[in-house]
């Protein structure tokens, strides 16, 4: 028989798809040029490539992934009746999201310290292509840094609910839900780090 909190539940992650199909709908257009002027320009995107941290941008995939790992088993836990362990799983979820975010700003700065950001005298002098593999890279990576922000927010939030018991084993659709949105971040990232990092 369904019951409201059932019909609540569904309706709350119908929702929830809802949103996270929007929101992947901004990046279509960026991710369009992307391939547009990649074709266009492939020799000078390989060499703007040549130019981010490969190392940092790999150390992000893996904390994002293994911050991925956590919302899940937070959401397991949960589901177990293992409240405390949730909490500080989704917590932990966020901290490696704000981690994200400090080495992202890392490489940002050397970047721009280095004369590559939008509207340099330094990236002008190079071929049109860097100028607008610089651009997209930029756009795209802040859009994304704003997502991961807003999930670390939203985590964090989260966590204390769980703690305070407003979400728990019985009512567990906001972790969920927050859960969802995580792995969205994670999953745009999982699709630039390639388009960025790895042009061969």
């Amino acid at each position: 028989m369904e019951t409201k909190l059932s019909r609540d539940y569904a309706g709350a992650k119908i929702g929830m798809w809802l949103f996270l199909l929007s929101e992947v709908s901004f990046f279509f257009g960026p991710l369009a040029l992307y391939t547009i002027f990649r074709y266009r320009h492939p020799a000078e995107f390989r060499s703007a490539s040549t130019e981010l941290n490969l190392t940092l941008g790999t150390l992000n995939t893996v904390i994002l992934l293994t911050s991925s790992l956590f919302a899940a088993l937070s959401v397991s836990a949960i589901k177990k009746g293992k409240e405390k362990a949730s909490a500080l799983l989704i917590a932990l979820t966020a901290v490696l999201g704000a981690v994200f975010l400090f080495i992202k700003y890392i490489e940002w700065s050397a970047e721009i310290g280095r004369g590559f950001y939008p509207g340099s005298l330094a990236l002008f002098e190079r071929g049109k292509g860097e100028v607008l593999y610089f651009g997209l890279y930029y756009f795209l990576t802040g859009m994304h840094g704003a997502h991961v922000f807003i999930g670390v927010v939203l985590l964090s939030i989260t966590a204390v609910l769980i703690s305070r018991r407003t979400v728990n084993t019985n009512d567990y659709i906001k972790l969920e839900n927050s859960a969802l949105y995580w792995h969205l971040v994670d999953i745009i990232w999982i699709y630039l780090f390639p388009l960025f990092y790895l042009i061969s």
